[in-house]
């Protein structure tokens, strides 16, 4: 038995060893038909990357064949037959997450015939200066959004964006919240850095500058100044900046309907606290009979809010000359757009002003412009930076206000940017209205923001990246780019890195903007404010004229109570001397009486004994002396009134 077992071991370890053998040989053999097919690939590569070049060089639109290749080099181990391979992926990016298809793909969609801004190249691992990323530029009025973390370029991208559209003739407007914007005005300096990064992108970089014209909001920094009337700035987007509720809101409303009935106009804040304070007024409340009146209440909220707005800065801010919104439209002698870039330091201390600053010259321009429908170029493409700020505490009325704007500003030849850090910050149906997006690095440090994230990404068509990941490690100046074809489509998702600007990217000196401040031809017509009468001096002198009619009427009943008091003395005066000379008078005659009835004796007697008669007693007696003092006084009207 043990001997059957041994032969049995020895024959199965012999088998075995057989077995080994045999998938060695196949082993060999599947190695020896990888090879062969790999040098079928790199044939093939070679050959793709052969008719890449040439159809750049040619810019023919049409790809190239693909080439044959008869083994697949991953199932070559396993020594079976493949089909042709269908996408190789290009030689210049072998890491990268882009097949062959994919890169073409992107190529033919960025191909556009008309004019465009130049983006960057695409990155498929390395650069690849013959796939550029383009906008174009008659769908920069669809709208666009430029996103990222703070410190991954999107300054550098408004920047790009905006020294392109000037130099092809469109006007320009941003907000420079940091300051480093005003470098447009000028030429840039190029180093080995900058000079290797343009190159690895094919841009041929050479130093430029740019048609400037710098405002300020209310002469609140460096700038022409610009400024708003009141009532040009309208009750909605005042509530909004005040942090109003639904009824204060509408108490606005009536508020500003009163002022432009009556001939009021509201052109600062003073014009309208003088408003609000009339009336809640014993005066001005008859006015509102007829509209339901206003609540001393909700008037009080609405003067305690504009006191604090006008002590954070705002009364600078509203007043006259109101400024001309065509004046973002201009165009340089040499035809170059002209970019007004709005000076604003400091606008974290009043970020609810700045933003609905901004929408009122949206909203204002919406109002001026004609219609023009879709143009070769827009008239002006405006960038909201900080447009996060827009929307904090928004009201249902403003989003909607917001939204209508958006949508219907392009047909007057107006673009928008929004530029904010990430796409959440917009509501979704502002988001909804733009064509062109431009994604920076995204952080993903905390729960919240891996929520954003992944809202971000389901946001974006279908593409060849792994997008949830590449937000996160895309490279300062790079970003993730998708824009509105000419034909109104949705453009591929590219990897980009992006264009550097050829202007200055630090701010320009304070002499060079000072000095364009003092020539600029608007300096002169926008830069002293004007005070003319409007409602504040209307009421006042209104109610200046009520307080003196007042006044008169409280003087005339004063003066008339005191000449009933002196009347009302005087007859008591004359009483109580009716009184006296009647007492006198009876004293006299009682004496008299007294006098007759003594016999001439008794007087003689009487005068021989006193030495006097009594006449005489009589008329030298006090009573009869007052009875002939009144008599006198009465007489020559010697005796006071008062």
């Amino acid at each position: 038995m043990a001997d059957d077992a041994v032969k049995q071991a020895q024959e199965a370890a012999a088998a075995a060893a057989e077995a080994a053998t045999a998938l060695q040989v196949q082993a060999q053999e599947a190695i020896r038909k990888a090879e062969e097919a790999a040098a079928l690939a790199q044939a093939a590569l070679d050959a793709q990357q052969a008719a890449d070049a040439s159809a750049a060089a040619s810019r023919v639109e049409e790809r190239p064949a693909q080439p044959d290749a008869s083994r697949s080099p991953t199932l070559a181990h396993a020594g079976l037959e493949t089909p042709p391979p269908a996408a190789p992926r290009p030689a210049e990016a072998p890491a990268g997450p882009l097949d062959v298809d994919q890169v073409a793909a992107i190529r033919d969609g960025y191909a556009f015939d008309g004019a465009a801004l130049e983006m960057g190249a695409l990155v498929n691992g390395d650069p690849m200066p013959d796939v550029p990323v383009r906008i174009p530029l008659a769908m920069t009025n669809r709208h666009g959004l430029v996103a990222g973390a703070t410190g991954t370029g999107k300054t550098r991208t408004l920047q790009v964006l905006a020294e392109q559209l000037a130099a092809n003739g469109v006007a320009v407007f941003a907000a420079d919240i940091k300051g480093d914007l005003s470098g447009i005005a000028t030429p840039g300096e190029g180093n080995e850095k900058l000079l290797k990064r343009t190159d690895g992108i094919g841009q041929a970089w050479s130093a430029a500058s740019f048609p400037v014209e710098f405002f300020s909001l209310g002469g609140i920094g460096k700038g022409v100044p610009i400024r708003a009337t009141v009532a040009g700035f309208g009750p909605l987007l005042l509530s909004k900046v005040l942090g109003l509720n639904d009824t204060q809101e509408s108490s606005l409303g009536l508020v500003f309907h009163f002022a432009e009935n009556a001939g009021m106009a509201l052109v600062d804040l003073a014009d309208l606290r003088a408003v609000l304070q009339y009336l809640v007024s014993d005066d001005g409340k008859a006015e509102l009979e007829g509209l339901g009146g206003l609540s001393k209440a909700t008037v009080g909220v609405i003067l305690r809010e504009l006191v604090a707005f006008a002590e954070a800065g705002a009364d600078v801010f509203f007043g006259e000359p109101e400024i001309d919104t065509a004046e973002f439209l201009r165009v340089a002698s040499d035809g170059r757009g002209i970019v007004s870039l709005l000076e604003v330091p400091g606008v974290a201390d009043r970020p609810a002003l700045y933003s609905t600053f901004l929408m009122w010259l949206l909203a204002d321009l919406f109002n001026d412009l004609p219609e023009v429908g879709d143009v070769d170029k827009p008239k002006l493409v405006f960038f909201f930076d900080e447009a996060h700020l827009l929307f904090n505490d928004a009201s249902k009325d403003f989003l909607q206000q917001v939204v209508q704007t958006v949508r219907l500003i392009r047909s007057k030849g107006i673009g928008i940017f929004f530029v904010t850090q990430t796409p959440k910050d917009v509501p979704a149906d502002v988001l909804a209205q733009l064509g062109s997006r431009v994604q920076h690095q995204l952080r993903a440090f905390t729960p919240d923001d891996a929520k954003a994230l992944r809202a971000t990404v389901s946001t974006y068509p279908t593409s060849g990246y792994d997008l949830e990941e590449t937000l996160t490690i895309l490279g300062t100046g790079e970003a993730i780019v998708t824009v509105m074809n000419e034909k109104g489509a949705p453009s591929p998702v590219a990897w980009t890195r992006l264009r550097a600007p050829q202007a200055s990217m630090s701010p320009s000196a304070d002499a060079a903007i000072d000095a364009a401040v003092a020539a600029s031809p608007l300096q002169a017509k926008y830069g002293t404010a004007i005070d003319r009468e409007s409602a504040h001096e209307l009421l006042t002198a209104k109610m200046n004229a009520a307080a003196a009619s007042a006044m008169a009427a409280e003087d005339a009943e004063a003066n008339a109570r005191a000449d009933a008091e002196f009347a009302k003395q005087q007859a008591a005066i004359e009483k109580q001397r009716a009184k006296e000379q009647k007492a006198a008078q009876a004293e006299y005659d009682r004496l008299m009486k007294r006098t007759s009835s003594t016999s001439r004796s008794s007087s003689s007697r009487s005068r021989s004994s006193s030495g006097g008669s009594v006449l005489e007693q009589v008329l030298g007696s006090k009573a009869t002396r007052d009875v002939l003092t009144s008599v006198v006084e009465g007489i020559f009207g010697t005796r006071r009134r008062r």
